[in-house]
């Protein structure tokens, strides 16, 4: 008979897979997303896990047979198809490295981070080799920053107004740090966090915190309500 985890357990579970996964455990990513595919066969985010790291020890054809299982259950699922093309192309190589990055580096911090949907995005050939978690690098235009794999390869640009603060920034010795934070189909969202200011811009923020914006509002019980003579007409 089967086992059946609670719902909790199985987040948990898929909680510590991840980090796993960020550390470059990935013989105990492939356990634990077992385990969890053990109560559930078709969870597509397990076997996506599982499925990558499969690919990071080596293991090209599980990776490969993972991805296809994937889109037997859900035919357009878009990680499971970039997958799929990046890891028939893999050699058998085992990598066995950590994910770019940590669990820390996408904790938000007011005015330091920052979370930019790119525009204009890139050679698909190009995205399809992302992951989430991989370090990218920004390159700074007249007018813009493009954002570039390791290899200058171009994926997006920032948008106009967070281009010309970081322009004005990079320009005063501002240091930054961009990672991969998601990828779906036309949509690429990076993270970027302050590392260092520049001399004597110790208090100034990279990023502004978002201010709300209100709407003018009376509560109904302070307006005082003077009849009219076109209310008065009404009433006669």
């Amino acid at each position: 008979m089967q086992s059946v985890l609670n719902p909790k357990m199985n987040d948990e579970l898929a909680q510590l897979a991840i980090s796993a996964a960020f550390k470059g455990s990935w013989k105990k990513a492939i356990e634990i997303n077992k385990k969890i595919l053990k109560n559930n066969a078709r969870d597509v985010e397990a076997l996506n896990r599982l499925a990558r790291a499969f690919a990071e020890t080596g293991k090209k054809e599980p990776a490969i047979a993972t991805s296809k299982k994937v889109l037997k259950i859900d035919p357009v699922n878009s990680i499971a198809k970039k997958c799929l093309t990046k890891w028939k192309s893999f050699s058998t190589d085992t990598k066995d490295k950590a994910i770019t990055g940590n669990v820390d580096d996408f904790l938000e911090e007011s005015g330091k981070t920052r979370i930019v949907k790119l525009l204009h995005t890139g050679d698909e050939k190009v995205v399809n080799y992302l992951d989430a978690g991989d370090e990218v690098k920004l390159l700074c235009y007249t007018h813009r920053v493009s954002v570039s794999t390791a290899d200058n390869k171009y994926i997006g640009r920032l948008t106009d107004d967070i281009s010309m603060r970081l322009i004005n920034f990079i320009k005063r010795g501002y240091e930054y740090k961009v990672l991969v934070k998601s990828i779906s189909s036309g949509d690429i969202r990076v993270f970027i966090r302050e590392i260092s200011r520049g001399k004597g811009m110790e208090n100034i923020p990279s990023f502004p915190q978002e201010k709300l914006s209100y709407i003018a509002y009376t509560p109904p019980h302070l307006v005082k309500r003077h009849e009219t003579p076109y209310s008065e007409e009404l009433q006669e």
